[in-house]
């Protein structure tokens, strides 16, 4: 029996390659796992075993090689050809995509094997998956607590052994912030690329693929898979450079920079004392340490909140039960659009939207949409300059470990807080990488790691030599026992 908890993607290849397992038998051991524990954690909201199956009995029919034959999950914003994609939102529930998203393309072009579509917050609007409209995702290392979000599906699979990576999506921290709850490596890629056709959007301006994983070295293979031009999105240029494996275990002749103005906006202190200990290694393995400040990311929280909703309001107008998805009949169209957006769209989604349109609207624009985009020229500003002395900026992933549920639902500025650290990052359209640097009262703590636009190369490597160094155990107890 295949035991596919803490199975890396890399370990998974290299069984099919000895002829260990066949890819039906790996496939077989991820479904097992799903079938185990999805019933208490629901990361997954679609699998098609059969298909899955189906597409592992091909690649041992026709040979394999690299990534072939290894099974992936895909969070529910990405279009799957025939396969329902609802972006959490029973607004479409049921609907059908008459293609597939450019990363799901890359993923089947590299034999990859998909187990299924992953629970999210509801158009990736949220930081806890509690906003999904078809139930939550719960942590894999404590039920009684969330998994993050908006990707917190993709991330508990990942966790859980329910796939040995997946991809997810980041407007403003939505995989490193789980990956850092779930205690697994998370990579915000540089803003264009990874294309974003096929992806349902949220924030054309912030939205990114990225992957998550149990190791850095796993997320570069995945990443090299989906990391590539595509023409048919606009604003994508693909990576700079050929995405390398990390293998180094030495930071020597690196500088990191610490911005020490970001960690006074409050740290618990359980995830500060890690934070302090992982930075004192980067120093250990030959790094050059030193303090920095980015003056106007502390009003980040503020920009994004104005930018991201004002980019959804546009966005989630196409919902409206013409075309498709749901549609709810009424007497005249006007009717028939109110009734199909109150029942279609959740709490969240409908707060953002009537923020965007409040700060879109004649009157209001320069006041808040318009500051709000000086405000990012300025962080981006802040970031070049602070790359100017070093080559990579270090903070906490998220200023806790993961909350209980009902926590900061009803609270929308508390639960918005939570990306304080990731949502620059963001702004910026620079890439993040997230990964697990110990545990504080049982719960995995992120650590992350920034850099320049495509740098994602170098970040890989200090995450690869940090991971070699601190040797967390990705596999929650709970389960590694056995646990139901």
């Amino acid at each position: 029996m295949i035991d596919t908890l803490g199975l890396t993607a890399e370990r998974a290849a290299a069984l099919l390659d000895a002829r260990e397992v066949t890819a039906e038998e790996l496939a077989g051991a991820y479904l097992a796992q799903i079938e185990r524990h999805d019933g208490e954690l629901h990361a997954f909201l679609h699998t098609h075993p059969e298909q899955t199956l189906e597409a592992a009995r091909a690649i041992d029919a026709r040979g394999r090689s690299g990534l072939q034959g290894v099974p992936v999950g895909l969070k529910d914003l990405l279009s799957t050809r025939g396969v329902p994609t609802t972006a959490g939102s029973r607004i479409l529930e049921g609907f059908l995509p008459i293609i597939d998203a450019d990363v799901v393309e890359s993923c089947r072009e590299a034999g990859l094997v998909s187990v299924g579509k992953l629970n999210m917050d509801e158009f990736a609007m949220g930081s806890s998956t509690e906003h999904s409209a078809f139930g939550p995702t719960r942590n894999p290392w404590d039920p009684r607590l969330v998994p993050g979000g908006s990707s917190g599906g993709s991330a508990a699979a990942v966790a859980a052994g329910m796939a040995p990576f997946s991809l997810g999506t980041d407007t403003g921290g939505s995989i490193r912030q789980p990956a850092a709850f779930c205690g697994i490596v998370g990579l915000k890629p540089t803003y264009g690329a990874v294309s974003r056709y096929g992806v349902v959007a949220f924030a054309s301006s912030l939205d990114q693929v990225g992957p998550f994983a149990l190791t850095v070295r796993d997320a570069a293979l995945l990443y090299s898979v989906i990391a590539r031009d595509d023409p048919r999105d606009s604003t994508n240029v693909g990576p700079r450079e050929p995405v390398s494996l990390p293998s180094g275990t030495s930071l020597a002749g690196l500088r990191i920079g610490v911005p020490t103005d970001q960690l006074a906006a409050g740290v618990d202190p359980g995830v500060r004392a890690l934070f302090d200990d992982t930075v004192a290694l980067c120093a250990a393995l030959g790094a050059e340490l030193g303090e920095t400040t980015l003056p106007h990311a502390s009003d980040g929280l503020a920009a994004y909140y104005l930018i991201a909703p004002s980019e959804a309001s546009a966005n989630l107008a196409r919902y409206d039960g013409v075309r498709y998805g749901l549609r709810v009949d009424a007497p005249d169209v006007h009717a028939m659009y109110e009734e199909t957006r109150r029942r279609g769209f959740g709490a969240e989604v409908k707060r953002r939207i009537m923020i965007g349109t409040y700060a879109l609207s004649a009157g209001y624009f320069d006041a808040y949409y318009g500051q709000a985009q000086r405000v990012r020229t300025l962080i981006c500003r802040d970031f070049a300059a602070a790359f100017e002395r070093f080559d990579a900026l270090v903070l906490p992933t998220a200023p806790s470990t993961a909350f209980a549920f009902g926590d900061k639902v009803d609270d929308p500025l508390a639960m918005y807080a939570n990306d304080v650290f990731t949502l620059p990052v963001n702004l910026a359209g620079l890439p993040g990488l997230s990964i697990p640097c110990g545990l504080s009262d049982g719960m995995p703590v992120g650590f992350q790691l920034i850099g320049p636009a495509f740098s994602e190369n170098r970040l890989l490597e200090i995450g690869h030599a940090l991971e070699q160094a601190i040797g967390f155990d990705a596999r929650p107890p709970r389960l590694s026992r056995g646990v139901a």
